[in-house]
């Protein structure tokens, strides 16, 4: 995949802040072109979170989906098994780090990341003082399914 800067991010979410229309439309968009990526977005086991952070992932990964559209185009379909795997070897990555907190733990993913952008992207809409949306017990959570989607979203383009 294209890299996916900052810029791009950032123009992304200000189209999808705009209106309730927008966010419908990339929602129904994703539903569309990449149904496995909102089923994995949307999860059962994600019953620990709460609904806010549900509501909230949602909203970060049809920002991350549209970004790597605004840079690269039509995106193949991700598939369930593609996510599951690459969830299963940042689950394991994250074992291996010796951070005491979440940002130190978070150090092991951005060694020669292809798309630290979009991973700052991630850590810095977890760990933002003015959200009050992510408990510390789902933070960890959200980052590493946030990660699985760029990761498939990088290796399908």
């Amino acid at each position: 995949m294209k890299f996916v800067s900052e810029t791009i991010i950032d123009q992304v979410i200000e189209s999808l802040d705009r209106s309730d229309e927008a966010l419908e439309k990339s929602d129904q968009e994703m539903a569309d072109s990449q149904p496995a990526l909102l089923d994995f977005l949307t999860q059962e086991a994600f019953d620990l979170l709460t609904e806010e952070e549900q509501d909230y992932m949602l909203l970060l990964g049809l920002t991350l989906w549209e970004s790597a559209r605004k840079v690269n185009g039509s995106i193949p379909e991700l598939t369930a098994q593609d996510l599951g795997n690459a969830e299963e070897a940042n689950y394991n990555a994250l074992e291996g780090s010796t951070g005491k907190n979440f940002r130190e733990r978070m150090d092991v993913f951005f060694n020669d990341y292809p798309q630290e952008d979009l991973l700052a992207f991630i850590e810095d809409a977890l760990v933002d003082e003015d959200e009050e949306l992510v408990t510390s017990e789902g933070r960890e959570t959200l980052f590493v399914t946030l990660k699985t989607v760029v990761d498939v979203l990088d290796t399908s383009c």
